[in-house]
């Protein structure tokens, strides 16, 4: 009885799919070039070189991050990956990860501008990041692969479209977060309003900005592993291998290479964030400057 009042919405979701797959098709296709030209030059970055280079690479990141612990910490966490032999695979899930969070960073920032900016961008973006957020995220490769096929692309726009929303929304929140005085003493000294974002909003909502990007970089990680059941390469592939077998030594030592890369990534991420609020505190406690005077010197710069 029920069945009678069935409204076909997933058929509905097919035809759209169907007809955007015909009519785009090589808009589809120039996009999967791009991705896939990106991709494989950072698996070349990554793999060419020795491990150790990529290694001691890493760790001068880490050092400017956040000091000697974590650049020792870095160093012991990479080794360990290369003795339990998942070196390649790591380098290709990374790959594939900073791929995905440039493509969502480029894409979140100019958004969450916008949204920030405009009350009726902020409307319409809003429950576009509400569905991406609550969205399955196997789900996004059903689509993905209808639109790209088998491979590393399909994984790759999964893993964007499953990470881009905090970054749009702690973007936005930063910007709106700006004292309103600083923002209105800058528009009093006649500074127009892209010296105004640039000089006075963007700096002051950098943090905020910068736990946005952090939390890409932990999903894109997270889907990264997924994507590989789309043909995805990297940690996924070991993975996915070890629960069809039962295999508990293989999905471990994948399992804590990927745990291993996130701490880096988080570490790394958070240390630069926490750099720059620490620089930001050390200038204003020496220069103490008022909203006024933060506005004179965007306008006259």
């Amino acid at each position: 009885m029920t069945g009678m009042f069935r409204i076909p919405l997933g058929d509905w979701v097919q035809s759209i799919i169907n007809w955007v797959i015909v009519t785009l098709g090589g808009f589809f296709d120039g996009v999967s070039t791009i991705f896939t030209g990106l991709y494989d030059a950072a698996e070349w970055l990554f793999t060419t070189p020795p491990f150790w280079a990529v290694i001691l690479v890493v760790a001068v990141v880490a050092w400017l991050a956040k000091g000697v612990r974590l650049a020792v910490g870095t160093i012991v966490g990479l080794m360990l990956i290369v003795a339990v032999d998942q070196w390649e695979n790591a380098m290709q899930t990374l790959a594939l990860t900073l791929v995905a969070v440039l493509i969502a960073v480029v894409i979140a920032l100019p958004l969450g501008i916008w949204a920030a900016r405009s009350h009726a961008v902020s409307r319409i973006v809003r429950p576009v990041l509400d569905f991406l957020q609550t969205m399955p995220a196997f789900v996004y490769l059903i689509p993905a692969i209808f639109l790209f096929g088998i491979g590393v692309v399909p994984g790759m726009v999964a893993t964007i479209l499953f990470a881009v929303a905090p970054g749009v929304r702690l973007t936005e929140l930063g910007i709106r977060g700006v004292d309103t005085e600083v923002v209105e003493a800058g528009n009093a000294f006649g500074a127009t309003p892209g010296r105004i974002l640039r000089q006075i909003q963007l700096p002051l909502a950098m943090p905020s900005i910068m736990a946005g990007i952090n939390q890409i970089i932990m999903l894109a990680l997270s889907m990264a592993v997924i994507a590989s059941m789309v043909g995805a390469p990297g940690l996924g592939k070991d993975i996915i291998q070890a629960l069809s077998r039962t295999d508990i030594s293989l999905g471990f030592e994948a399992g804590l290479a990927v745990v291993i890369i996130a701490m880096i990534l988080d570490r790394v991420t958070s240390g630069f964030g926490g750099a720059r609020r620490l620089r930001r505190r050390t200038r204003t406690a020496a220069l103490a400057p008022t909203p006024t005077a933060a506005a004179s010197v965007a306008a006259n710069a």
